[in-house]
């Protein structure tokens, strides 16, 4: 075992069997760390044909298949923060974050989605939650998208046309005419993991299933619509407002189930794959996809009788726009997955039959009330140095990061959950990566795409029973209100009283929040 894996497995023991620091110091977040929460439109907003915004994908999808909902619950009406945004804003005070992510729905300003047709009404509803930020001091992380795209565009293609990167920068370019003055740091595209190889698998609006094939053409677009409307603010808007694009993109650390050498490499080969397929183009010196993932598809692709590769190549001036366009990574991480090699066969073509591994995780790894989703805090610290080691240390804003639990506002394994997950964070700062900030998902309770409502991952419960959406803090948003006052993480503190209020205090010293 060389000492790299060394170092990496002592902190795995550290933090997932002990559950403490790994040693003595107190290890404190910098007063510039900016702490933050998020939600995205779809999941949020209902109000979903109401003043002009036109139909997304998803609106087509929960409208027409839903039997696809866990629990019956679209985002039809979903926390009606269309209309309570006031309130959303009321509880980001009662935390006091410093900066809100949320996504902008691309029908509800263009509900045809293009750029002929601007829906006033719809800027009206981001200008006054924009406003009602600022007000309060809380700085506005806007995503352009995430996954909400107009079933207009669909039609036409969507994410597998070309011509979506044009469509997307006109999008971009309405945004940044509108919110530029005020909105200083920007998030092109949420997930492009989620938007192509979930949404071309058939799991996901639209429900399309063309994987190997869709999935890779959409990753390619995306990049480029990502690059474009990069290059757009940086030529026009940057030098004016000095705000910052970047892209969120969703990283869980494929770690090696051993040490073997098969299982290293294969854990290597899936890395690439889901790590390099994204950040290579952007953020490699080379400025294209993982040579070895361009290998292997062509292999796999002249194996099934295609003609030429599943994987599409850029063109010269296309590596160019894309390398360096990123001001920051949006770093989206839940889990870690142990990777080893595997004779077992997939579907094919697919991207799980192009990688060719297994994935699995520990026993004694929690698992929460989402099938996928289990605790494994040094995963976040492996990421970290993974991406420095091979991308030169990019500024990271963690963009997402949660737990789902039930119903219950005594959150205890969210709270565990949140603190193990921000040790792990210092030490990876503590080592060299240039996290400028955290981010919840979620400020409330959503719509959890087909899980509905049966996934909790608030800060805040919300009752969507009733007209009200009523929020109800949890104790897991009591825990992190005291993180973001004292930048530190207290084991074992808990709130003398089940009440949270607005305190424009900073440094509040007060146990009952």
């Amino acid at each position: 075992m060389n000492l790299f894996l060394f170092l990496f497995t002592l902190f795995s023991i550290c933090v997932l069997e002990s559950h403490s620091w790994a040693d003595n110091r107190v290890r404190k977040f910098k007063k510039d760390f900016s702490f933050g929460v998020a939600t995205s439109a779809y999941q949020v907003e209902g109000a979903w044909d109401k003043d002009g915004k036109g139909e997304s994908i998803w609106d087509r999808y929960h409208h027409t298949h839903p039997e696809m909902i866990k629990d019956g619950r679209n985002g039809d009406e979903a926390c009606d923060s269309y209309h309570k945004y006031k309130r959303d804003v009321e509880m980001l005070r009662e935390l006091g974050v410093h900066h809100y992510k949320f996504s902008i729905s691309w029908p509800r300003v263009l509900p045809n989605g293009l750029a002929n047709e601007i829906n006033e009404a719809g800027l009206e509803y981001y200008d006054n939650l924009i406003n009602e930020l600022l007000k309060y001091n809380i700085q506005p992380m806007v995503t352009m998208y995430n996954l909400d795209l107009p079933q207009n565009l669909q039609e036409l293609g969507g994410w597998t046309n070309p011509l979506v990167s044009q469509w997307f920068e006109d999008y971009a370019e309405v945004l940044f005419e509108k919110f530029s003055d005020r909105v200083k740091l920007w998030i092109t595209i949420n997930n492009p993991t989620t938007v192509c190889f979930e949404t071309y698998s058939g799991v996901l609006a639209p429900g399309i299933n063309s994987t190997g094939i869709g999935d890779y053409l959409c990753v390619k677009n995306v990049l480029v619509a990502h690059a474009k409307a990069y290059r757009l603010y940086e030529s026009t808007y940057k030098k004016i407002y000095k705000g910052e694009v970047g892209i969120s993109l969703l990283l869980n650390y494929p770690d090696t189930f051993d040490n073997k050498t098969e299982n290293e490499q294969a854990a290597e080969k899936y890395r690439e794959f889901t790590i390099g397929l994204y950040m290579n183009p952007i953020w490699s010196k080379y400025g294209d996809f993982p040579l070895s993932v361009r290998n292997t598809i062509a292999k796999k692709s002249k194996e099934q009788g295609y003609a030429k590769s599943r994987l599409p190549s850029f063109t010269p001036d296309e590596i160019k726009l894309i390398k360096g366009s990123s001001d920051f990574l949006g770093l989206n991480h839940y889990t870690t997955y142990l990777i080893k090699a595997t004779n077992k066969k997939y579907p094919a073509p697919s991207l799980e039959d192009d990688i060719s591994v297994e994935r699995t995780a520990r026993e004694e790894w929690i698992q929460s009330q989402t099938s996928w989703l289990k605790s494994a805090p040094y995963g976040i610290y492996k990421l970290c140095l993974y991406i420095n080691k091979m991308y030169d240390y990019p500024q990271i804003y963690v963009t997402e990061q949660g737990w789902s639990t039930t119903t219950s506002l005594n959150d205890r394994s969210r709270v565990e959950n949140l603190r193990q997950y921000l040790i792990a964070l210092l030490f990876a700062i503590e080592d060299g990566a240039q996290v400028k900030g955290y981010t919840v998902w979620s400020l409330m309770d959503t719509v959890e795409w087909n899980a509905g409502t049966s996934e909790r991952f608030g800060l805040y419960e919300v009752d969507f029973g009733t007209e009200e959406k009523t929020r109800k803090a949890r104790l897991s948003a009591l825990v992190y209100k005291r993180i973001i006052q004292k930048k530190i993480i207290e084991k074992d503190w808990e709130p003398k009283y089940w009440t949270i209020s607005i305190s424009n205090k900073t440094n509040s010293d007060k146990d009952e929040l």
